[in-house]
């Protein structure tokens, strides 16, 4: 598919970090970009800044999602990319004891529910909406749209206290073939990638020794993963008409140890 202003895209996620960067990659490129994300700060800022849109949404509501989309479709046209990007993360062991007590506790069920809903059932959420959206459209040199969604190198190397997280990331894995093939013969494509350790918000508390130590455990090249670097592998599942399906790691070679 071309990027160019003929282009609608909408970035769940938008305002910051990898989506962020993503919006900005494909507003360079003329793209039409619509943002999505709970910081309506940060949010608006970024779309005025790019020319874009913004639309405070939470991932978990439908109600907010349609609301949504609507807005951002109002501004810029119905989009034929959709960028998920939106999510968090959560470290809780599946049973633990205090150490100062000794009390052993189950992992808290309402925890790991929320970490599904938003990283698991908010992408699928926003995929369905907009795959609607997009099957309203006329086809361009056998396209209708393509859709890229974030998962985490943690869906295959989850580490302690990371099951719920990993549950939610390996869901957004384990659906991408079959979404694919879902939405084939309406000529959407969808794939998504596995970021290693990105310096990203998430990150931004951590001191900097930590993130040192942090970049020095990837092979090659030993650092954290650059947001623009993660645009880049997004902008080309979009660009590249062959490339459907797909679960590719983006991660300097990393295998996460236990901890």
């Amino acid at each position: 598919m071309e990027l160019n202003s003929n282009i609608s895209a909408v970035i769940t996620g938008g305002a910051s970090g990898l989506g962020e960067a993503t919006a900005r990659k494909l507003a360079a490129m003329g793209v039409k970009v619509g943002l999505m994300d709970l910081n309506e700060e940060k949010g608006q800022a970024l779309a005025n800044e790019l020319g874009g849109a913004f639309a405070k949404v939470n991932v978990t509501s439908d109600e907010d999602v349609a609301r949504g989309f609507l807005e951002l479709r109002a501004a810029n046209g119905q989009e034929r990319l959709l960028i998920n990007c939106a999510g968090t993360g959560d470290a809780v062991k599946t049973a633990s004891r205090d150490r100062k007590t000794g009390e052993i506790a189950p992992h808290p069920m309402s925890r790991f529910q929320r970490i599904l809903d938003i990283n698991l059932s908010g992408t699928f959420r926003c995929i369905a909406q907009s795959a609607a959206g997009m099957m309203t459209l006329d086809p361009i040199d056998g396209e209708r749209g393509a859709i890229v969604n974030t998962a985490s190198a943690a869906a295959e190397d989850g580490q302690v206290g990371q099951a719920a997280y990993a549950a939610s990331k390996a869901g957004i894995v384990g659906m991408t073939l079959p979404i694919a093939r879902d939405l084939s013969r309406e000529m959407i494509r969808v794939n998504t990638i596995l970021p290693g350790i990105f310096d990203t918000p998430l990150l931004a508390a951590a001191p900097e020794p930590v993130k040192q130590a942090l970049g020095a455990m990837v092979p090659h090249p030993s650092r954290l993963g650059l947001p623009d670097e993660f645009a880049s592998l997004a902008v080309e599942m979009c660009r590249n008409s062959y490339f459907n399906g797909e679960d590719v790691r983006l991660d300097g070679a990393i295998r996460m140890a236990p901890k």
